[in-house]
């Protein structure tokens, strides 16, 4: 009798330990996947390893569109943009100090534009965005793939 009240009382605790972890389950809705999303690449890009950058904007807009543009000390300007309905997947090569985030469309989706260049001025498409990014664990890179999917699922 006493090993049956035992297992009972195990199997209700199980039980209502399951259901607690439920009540504690949290969804986060758009705005606040674009807000993590935007908060994670600023926090990430690496501008330190380009001495010549000026300054520096990289974000997913409202609309979902994922924009990066580049300002060097010479007047130079690099621009990036796509939107996230395009987006196909990320790829990360690099330890979890520095490496580089690949953005992949599914085919020549992304706009790439340069103003002020020497060299002249360039305006065409890519298949491929490459950031420089520091500090990019698994479990980061994991959740910022699951928000780029999130976010082009909902737009």
């Amino acid at each position: 009798m006493r090993v049956k009240i035992k297992k009972h009382f195990l199997i209700i605790s199980i039980a209502a330990l399951g259901l607690s972890g439920l009540c504690f389950t949290y969804a986060m809705d758009e705005q606040q996947w674009l807000y993590w999303s935007n908060k994670c690449l600023a926090e990430a890009y690496n501008s330190y390893g380009d001495t010549k950058l000026k300054k520096w904007e990289l974000n997913i807009t409202n609309n979902a569109f994922v924009r990066l543009r580049k300002t060097y000390t010479n007047g130079k300007q690099e621009y990036f943009s796509f939107h996230l309905h395009r987006f196909n997947d990320l790829d990360y090569l690099g330890t979890t100090t520095t490496g580089t985030l690949q953005l992949k469309t599914i085919a020549d989706d992304i706009i790439v534009q340069t103003y002020g260049d020497p060299k002249g001025d360039i305006d065409t498409m890519a298949t491929s965005l490459s950031i420089q990014v520091k500090n990019m664990d698994p479990d980061r890179l994991d959740s910022l793939r699951n928000a780029l999917i999130y976010l082009k699922e909902k737009n």
